[in-house]
């Protein structure tokens, strides 16, 4: 039996800041939400979205050949999963959201 990978104790500062942003849309997300052998940044059950803060760490080749395992575990499950940089969070929060929000819309079938 494969086991969720442990929660962290504090998001990093860039998870919080898009937390902070995700709390106050119309669909809900949660933080750190266990789903099957994984543990999710953030999770929206109703769009079955996944959203994944990847640091610089994402890059190297075998974490991210594990984050492919992991996106396509997420897909046989009816998830999709949306990967965004911790450079992007940083740089354009507004735009994040924006399709974070988008992509939300699209997978419910109606605005939110």
């Amino acid at each position: 039996v494969r086991r969720a990978r442990a929660m962290r104790g504090d998001p990093t500062r860039t998870e919080k800041k898009l937390w902070e942003r995700l709390r106050i849309l119309p669909v809900r997300f949660r933080r750190q939400a266990p789903v099957g052998p994984y543990v999710a940044d953030f999770l929206c059950h109703r769009a079955s979205l996944v959203v994944e803060v990847d640091g610089g760490v994402h890059t190297r080749t075998d974490v991210a050949l594990r984050d492919l395992a992991r996106d396509a575990w997420f897909e046989t499950q009816g998830y999709i999963t949306l990967r965004v940089s911790t450079r992007e969070v940083e740089a354009d929060m507004d735009a994040v959201v924006t399709r974070i929000r988008n992509l939300a819309s699209n997978r419910l079938g109606k605005a939110v």
